[in-house]
């Protein structure tokens, strides 16, 4: 699982952001089951940073999320990401030495059409 954050910081954020950033890196490395983390710059737009951290699964990007510390220093960050896509990705492919792994998704195969809260009950019009 990745969890992806972009974000616009201004070069009078930057030193603040950045050490702020360091942290959540930090405290979200150091749970269990989180495999790395990346902060990183774009290159062609000096105000885009992206937050990268993987996880084993979904269940321990969740549990990462827990702890106290974790929900008092990283949560307020990632909300201050960037609203215009989602955060959350599941890995369905993955490439080492030249030999790609597909991984099979674990999302319900009606998860573009059902919306949550309606799973339990039936309606006539899809989304």
């Amino acid at each position: 699982m990745l969890l992806v954050c972009r974000f616009a910081v201004t070069d009078a954020e930057v030193e603040t952001f950045t050490a702020r950033a360091r942290r959540a890196l930090e405290l979200l490395t150091a749970q269990p089951r989180c495999l790395s983390g990346r902060l990183a710059r774009a290159t062609d737009e000096a105000d885009r940073w992206v937050l990268v951290v993987e996880f084993e699964s979904v269940v321990a990007y969740r549990r990462a999320l827990s702890p106290f510390e974790v929900r008092e220093h990283v949560i307020p960050l990632l909300s201050e990401a960037l609203p215009d896509e989602p955060a959350a990705y599941e890995v369905l492919a993955e490439a080492t030495d030249g030999a790609v792994t597909d991984h099979t998704s674990l999302l319900a195969q009606d998860a573009g059409t059902v919306r949550l809260g309606e799973a339990a009950q039936p309606h006539s019009t899809p989304r």
